[in-house]
């Protein structure tokens, strides 16, 4: 089992920044992927940002220039850096980990971008 805790989700206004973090912890050796999904309110649950060991990251269209996913693999940690955010970026932020074919979902960060 693969435990993921998200922090960082806050109230910031229009072209703010926040930093999102998740941490692995449990059996976390051998996660070959990690990455962030987003479900706004009355939408289905969207893929953020994404990055594979071993390959690039890859972004959804709506955030591509605006947010950097990175890893650090010593922690067994992922975050994401997300600039320039706009209303519709709104939405509960969820961290989701593979390991060896088995996905494992953290509890949620809710991030709200309103003036």
């Amino acid at each position: 089992q693969v435990q993921l805790v998200e922090s960082g989700g806050d109230l910031v206004q229009p072209g703010g920044s926040l930093r999102l973090s998740c941490a692995a912890s449990g059996s976390s050796f051998n996660i070959n992927a990690m990455g962030w999904y987003r479900q706004a309110p009355g939408k289905e649950r969207e893929l953020v940002a994404f990055i594979v060991n071993g390959a690039g990251a890859n972004y959804a269209d709506s955030v591509k220039g605006r947010f950097t996913i990175s890893r650090d693999n010593a922690k067994n940690a992922v975050y994401l850096q997300m600039n320039s955010l706009k209303p519709e970026d709104t939405a509960v932020y969820y961290c989701y980990a593979n390991r060896r074919g088995a996905g494992y979902w953290g509890q949620g960060t809710q991030v709200t971008v309103s003036s």
